[in-house]
């Protein structure tokens, strides 16, 4: 791939900028990235420093997550919980960004939820099957969507709606067997 700038040397800069959903991608040699204000060892370089860690990065979401507080109020500032088996408390979670043991994980769910949510997009893990395979997974995946879809219409009175689901969901499932 060329630079997409002087169209003369390989990109070897490759930046993906994603806003409100809209990506947009520049594949530029090292000296158009340079000219524009770039610079792909000093933009980049906390990747491969030393002391950059995940668990930082984590602990830093949740220190940007404390200063954007509003009226000086926090919970996490508030919090003086500690897991009754690691002994851990939120604040340590939040100045090493690893959680003790798998009881942490209900001890302060109140408190990573909104973390979760701001990281992730959501709380529940709803994973990915191959479309190559796992075609049973897949269709009883589908065929679970379905009947929450079902149960949504028939809660709306949305009666045509949820004979159509049925009829599906019947199918796939025979499709099952």
């Amino acid at each position: 791939m060329w630079c997409e700038r002087c169209k003369q040397r390989p990109a070897t800069v490759h930046i993906t900028k994603v806003v409100n959903n809209y990506k947009t991608e520049s594949h530029l040699c090292a000296a158009c990235a340079q000219e524009s204000g770039i610079d792909p060892g000093k933009e980049l370089g906390f990747l491969f420093e030393p002391e950059f860690s995940f668990h930082n990065l984590l602990a830093g979401l949740l220190e940007n997550e404390v200063g954007s507080q509003q009226e000086g109020f926090s919970p996490y500032l508030e919090t003086t919980e500690k897991c009754p088996t690691c002994g851990l408390t939120f604040t340590d979670f939040r100045k090493i960004g690893f959680l003790g043991c798998a009881n942490c994980y209900r001890i302060f769910s109140d408190y990573l939820e909104p973390l979760l949510r701001r990281v992730h997009g959501n709380i529940t893990h709803t994973g990915k099957v191959p479309k190559r395979t796992g075609g049973k997974v897949r269709l009883k995946k589908e065929i679970e969507d379905l009947r929450r879809k079902l149960q949504d219409a028939i809660r709306r009175e949305a009666y045509e709606e949820a004979a159509k689901l049925r009829d599906e969901i019947k199918a796939k499932q025979e499709k099952l067997k």
